[in-house]
This record gives C-alpha cells, sequence and structure tokens, in this order.
C-alpha cells in the first residue's frame, strides 16, 4: 500500500514546486536589488570561490562535450558574455561609503534581467522536456538542443565573477583610502 502512494508524493512535490517556484524568482529578484553592507572576508570568499566555480564549470562543459554538441564552446561564450555584463553591472551599481562602512545596491534593471532570464530558461527546459516525453524523440536530440543551457549557466557565472571581484576591488580601494 505505501508503494501506491508514492507517485502521489511525487506529484504533490512537483505540483508544490511549480507553485513554489514563482515565489522563489520573486524573492531572489528582490533580495538581489536590496542594499547590502559590504564585509570583506566576504567578498573575498565570493570571490575566490566563484573563480574556482568558474573552472569547474569549464571543466565539466569540457567533460559533457561528449553528450552535448559543442557544449564547451557554448560555456565559454556565455561565461565571457556574463564577465562583460558584470563590469557594466559594478559600474551601474550604486556605492555608499561613509568612513565607518561600505554598503553598494545592484542596478535593479540588471538584476531583473538575469532573473527573467533564469524564468525564461526554467520555462524552455520544461518545454524540452515536455515535447521530448511528447514526440518520443531520441535521448541523444534532446541533450543536443541543451546547449543553450551552458550558455545561461556561464552567463550567469560570469556576470556573478566578474561583479564579485569589482566589489571585491572598490571595497579594498575603500579600505586602502580609509587607511586600515
Amino acid at each position: 500500500m505505501p508503494l501506491l502512494l508514492l507517485p502521489l508524493a511525487v506529484l504533490a512535490l512537483v505540483l508544490l514546486w511549480l507553485l513554489l517556484l514563482p515565489l522563489g524568482l520573486i524573492l531572489r529578484y528582490r533580495n538581489g536589488r536590496a542594499r547590502h553592507r559590504a564585509i570583506g572576508w566576504v567578498l573575498a570568499c565570493n570571490a575566490w570561490l566563484l573563480l574556482v566555480s568558474a573552472l569547474v564549470f569549464l571543466a565539466s562543459a569540457w567533460g559533457s562535450g561528449h553528450w552535448v554538441t559543442h557544449a564547451l564552446p557554448w560555456a565559454a561564450a556565455g561565461l565571457l558574455a556574463g564577465i562583460l555584463l558584470g563590469v557594466v553591472g559594478v559600474f551601474g551599481t550604486r556605492f555608499e561609503i561613509t568612513p565607518a562602512d561600505f554598503h553598494y545596491t545592484p542596478n535593479r534593471w540588471l538584476v531583473l534581467m538575469l532573473t527573467v532570464l533564469v524564468a525564461v530558461r526554467i520555462g524552455l527546459g520544461m518545454w524540452q522536456g515536455i515535447s521530448h516525453v511528447r514526440g518520443g524523440a531520441d535521448a541523444g536530440d534532446w541533450l543536443e538542443d541543451t546547449g543553450s543551457l551552458f550558455t545561461v549557466g556561464g552567463l550567469l557565472l560570469g556576470y556573478y565573477l566578474a561583479y564579485a571581484w569589482g566589489l571585491r576591488r572598490r571595497w579594498s580601494t575603500w579600505r586602502a583610502e580609509r587607511g586600515g
């Protein structure tokens, strides 16, 4: 009897995820455009760990190249575009610098654009999955269409990588001017 309830539990979890997904995206947007206090060690950890993540991402894309055609070039192009967008994001950030504190507020339009990009990519992934299930296409055909997943992942990772390093640089400059 409990095994018969397993499909219902899976269906309930999928429906819960579908209901909470828009809420998660809205909360991500609200947090992304909020004013943040910069803390030096947090900025440094974030910047270095994002650099490690970018290297792991590129290595994973290279490894996925066996199954997904042109995974590494798509990932690298997304990463490069994200780095350029991150530099723009640092210049679009509002900094509030006092002798005691360093605060920053990201550009709300860039945050909105990235949030919408994530939502569109999730929707595209769902559409691809449903089309695959309905059409009965070969699994290899479906995998070949996922190059945009690497591009979007690279774009987001590149943006946050450049943004973290830009914030770290601005914080270091503020710290040096402050004399500490």
